[in-house]
């Protein structure tokens, strides 16, 4: 699950958190705002604008982390960010950071694994788990190169584009996912798009995993005064489909 940090501020980013989390979510992305969200459609843009205006920042988010951390053992978190923010950090200051605040993996959309040398050095010092995107549109040979950079899961993008929910989902999604399983044993997370509960179970019929991101943001964004009683509800339902297939 992906959760813009600081949307509508922090305290309420860190209840939405939890109660994802007593609600069945295994995953919490952590989402860093940012100014230019290229690969993000309007509602996580929109979300990312509020974020800024409370003044969130990347160190804001880390304390965020750290204080789920203690409550939920657990429960696997992965920053999301652009490039730009980990930069201003600094790429070693920001994995010793995460590593402390007990973050277990970083997807950054916008770092190629042709450019990610440095920061898979940084990352692995920290025992930290690089996370890379993988296209439809992607070569073979890229795949194989996103796979063998990855740690703990890939992610796969469900369609070319930016997120946002879908009506329906590309074939793209499926194929991908049986090309990247040809060059990986890591479990295999599909994304962008998915935001309902039948979506969300064709998805778990072929993937490891599924990222469910603008639904829950557009579902904070529409409950103001109850995001994560409204969130809760949100992923119950989503758990409650991928039990039944158990």
């Amino acid at each position: 699950m992906y959760v813009t940090c600081g949307d509508p501020d922090l305290a309420t980013t860190r209840e939405i958190v939890l109660a994802a989390i007593e609600a069945g979510a295994d995953v919490i992305e952590l989402g860093v705002p940012f100014s230019d969200p290229v690969a993000d459609g309007p509602v996580i843009q929109r979300a990312s604008e509020r974020a800024l205006k409370n003044e969130t920042s990347l160190a804001h988010v880390l304390t965020l982390a750290a204080a789920v951390r203690q409550q939920a053992q657990s429960t696997g978190l992965v920053v999301f960010s652009y490039l730009n923010p980990i930069l201003r950090m600094g790429i070693e200051k920001f994995c010793k950071v995460s590593r402390a605040a007990g973050v277990d993996g970083v997807l950054l959309t916008d770092l190629p694994v042709e450019e990610a040398g440095e920061y898979l050095r940084a990352m692995k010092m920290n025992d930290l788990a690089p996370i890379f995107l993988a296209a439809p549109t992607s070569s073979d040979e890229r795949l194989k190169r996103i796979a063998e950079a990855s740690r703990g899961f890939v992610y796969a993008v469900s369609r070319t584009g930016v997120t946002g929910a879908r009506q329906r989902l590309a074939g793209d999604a499926r194929k991908l996912v049986t090309r990247l399983r040809r060059t990986t044993k890591l479990p295999i997370a599909v994304g962008f798009g998915i935001s309902n509960t039948e979506q969300f179970a064709e998805v778990g019929e072929f993937a490891d995993a599924v990222v469910v991101g603008s639904a829950i943001v557009e579902t904070v964004e529409r409950n103001r005064g109850r995001e994560a009683e409204a969130v809760r509800e949100f992923v119950g339902k989503l758990t409650d489909v991928s039990m039944a297939r158990v």
